[in-house]
């Protein structure tokens, strides 16, 4: 299966709408989508959702997740995977590293791993 995006509410819907028009199979939602979570869903009840829906996490927020994350995996729980996105990236570079990783691997690469983009 293909990874699935969950853009936070901070990434911004230029980055869903260019991913979509770069290619249109690619399941992106950007929090407070009609499918998504709704803007404000504390951490803890996200990092739930993204388990049971297994979307990936595109995020700026390395404040309160990692603490959460912590406590979700203490609980025996699993994430399908979070993208933090490096304060530096430009959007090209941001919608260039989902590209990749949606074309080039399969969700199940990314479960319980935490990592950087771009590359």
């Amino acid at each position: 299966m293909k990874p699935r995006f969950l853009l936070d509410e901070h990434i911004g819907r230029v980055i869903q709408r260019q991913l979509r028009r770069r290619d249109s199979r690619i399941d992106v939602l950007l929090i407070g989508d009609l499918r998504a979570p709704s803007k404000g869903m504390p951490d803890p009840e996200l990092l739930v959702w993204l388990e049971e829906t297994g979307y990936i996490l595109v995020t700026y927020d390395e404040s309160t997740i990692p603490g959460h994350l912590i406590d979700h995996y203490k609980q025996g729980r699993h994430v399908p995977g979070i993208l933090w996105v490096r304060a530096d990236a430009s959007l090209g570079q941001i919608i260039d590293a989902l590209l990749i990783i949606w074309d080039a691997s399969e969700a199940e690469e990314y479960i319980d791993r935490l990592l950087y983009i771009p590359f």
